[in-house]
């Protein structure tokens, strides 16, 4: 569900308690943990975070680099986390925490659903988020569109 939402803050308000607990819950340990020169902001009618066009204007949608977002979805809320979708040692490390705490993961390429906030270990989440600063994510995307055909 897009949210028309303009501010983090109206999302929120915007959430059923036990949604808006978890949500929160998982947007307070991305904040805690986002490297220098990522930035919060209401993109798709979620919360993301991501490099500002400012300091990094060469992507291919005209849109901030996102390196993760969160929503209240229907019959989910997702955690997108895009650092983790060019398969680096991240999403190894990623997966492997999971298994390790015997949480299922229910994931896709970068979406993390889960129904109530014991489905998702907040300090990995907030470990994931710290191993990629602003300079290593771009690196990695201008080598994955540098793999794509036609032009640039």
């Amino acid at each position: 569900m897009r949210s028309t939402a303009n501010t983090v803050e109206e999302y929120l308000a915007s959430l059923p308690d036990e949604r808006r607990t978890a949500i929160s819950a998982v947007r307070d340990t991305i904040n805690a943990n986002l490297p220098t020169g990522y930035e919060e902001t209401m993109a798709f009618g979620m919360i993301g975070w991501g490099i500002p066009l400012a300091d990094y204007p060469e992507t291919y949608n005209g849109q901030p680099l996102g390196i993760a977002a969160l929503a209240s979805q229907k019959n989910h809320m997702a955690l997108y986390l895009m650092g983790l979708y060019s398969d680096e040692p991240e999403l190894a490390w990623f997966r492997e925490q999971y298994d390790e705490r015997g949480i299922k993961l229910d994931m896709g390429k970068s979406c993390v659903r889960f129904a109530r906030l014991d489905q998702v270990p907040l300090d990995v989440v907030g470990e994931v988020i710290a191993k990629i600063p602003p300079a290593l994510y771009i690196e990695r995307y201008e080598k994955a569109r540098a793999k794509l055909p036609g032009p640039r």
